[in-house]
């Protein structure tokens, strides 16, 4: 997730209803469908990029376009080559190139596409690496997770190796370790926000630590607003407010930097469901510049934007 600075009022609210801006058609895939959405990013323009997991694609919507998205990257069936993607899982834009970097779980990769037209295949940006999540700073920067070796890389672009930020001391719940770390945000300091997903906690790693901090959750898994239930979206904004997709409570919490011990539910927490109010497993989260909130509303196989009031 690029830091997109986000300035959203201690005490802000969101409806309570979300309107499906993408997909809502069924599992399928045609332009207006997705089969699993999970990570998602929203540009300057309310553009919304998806990384559409089982159809092997990105897949963009335009702000106002509720009918058809349109495929940005992959979407020639799952595979390794170029002109392919092997179920991906987060996307960002990379303004300053104009293209997406995307996770390429199951070819181990991080790849990169130009957004301009008649794009038909990527670069390698990373390979051998089980990426989930993908983060850029303000020094373009690039992050990943890597959910088998348990840690978070820093790379320059065009590097390889990157520099351990956070995790790789084996998988474990310890301070200084990581349990299948999903999704990431990175704030303009460099510290690292890591949706530790086995662990049911997020981490923030300050720059150049040796162990994270407990800013969410950790208290193992169940539905109190102390804990959380296999985190994966995470948000920070410009007040250091945490905003947590808590996937398996179906619903979206904020943490704020004043109280680490619990969280308040902002949309969702209905149970399980296909309502206006429900989430049946969100992944994907994140903001654009007016502090809506964008949901990849996964099993429900929708994007849900809930209007701040």
């Amino acid at each position: 997730m690029f830091s997109l600075l986000v300035n959203i009022p201690a005490n802000a609210t969101w409806k309570q209803n979300g309107v499906t801006i993408a997909g809502g058609h069924g599992n399928g895939d045609a332009t207006n469908q997705f089969n699993w959405p999970w990570g998602l990013f929203v540009d300057d323009d309310q553009t919304v990029v998806i990384a559409d997991y089982g159809n092997h694609r990105i897949i963009q919507w335009k702000n106002g376009d509720t009918t058809n998205g349109q495929v940005v990257a992959g979407g020639k069936g799952q595979g390794n080559g170029l002109n392919q993607l092997g179920r991906p899982t987060d996307v960002l834009i990379d303004k300053e190139t104009d293209s997406l970097i995307i996770c390429d779980g199951e070819n181990r990769r991080v790849v990169r596409w130009s957004r301009r037209s008649g794009t038909t295949q990527g670069e390698i940006l990373i390979d051998n690496i089980k990426c989930y999540g993908v983060a850029m700073d303000e020094q373009r920067y690039l992050y990943a997770s890597d959910y088998v070796k348990h840690e978070v890389r820093r790379y320059q672009l065009g590097e390889k190796n990157g520099t351990l930020i956070a995790g790789g001391n084996g998988e474990g719940g310890g301070l200084n370790q990581l349990n299948g770390p999903r999704y990431l945000f990175v704030d303009r300091q460099q510290n690292v926000y890591v949706a530790d997903y086995n662990n049911n906690r997020v981490m923030k790693w300050n720059k150049g630590a040796k162990e994270g901090i407990v800013v969410a959750g950790g208290q193992g898994n169940g539905s109190a607003l102390t804990q959380l239930y296999y985190p994966n979206g995470i948000f920070v904004d410009t007040l250091g407010t945490l905003y947590v997709a808590d996937s398996s409570n179906n619903r979206v919490m904020r943490w704020t930097q004043e109280d680490k011990k619990q969280g308040t539910v902002i949309v969702g927490g209905n149970g399980s469901g296909a309502g206006a109010n429900q989430f049946k497993n969100p992944v994907g989260l994140s903001f654009d510049r007016h502090g809506n909130l964008y949901v990849a509303d996964t099993e429900n196989i929708r994007v849900q934007r809930f209007s701040i009031e």
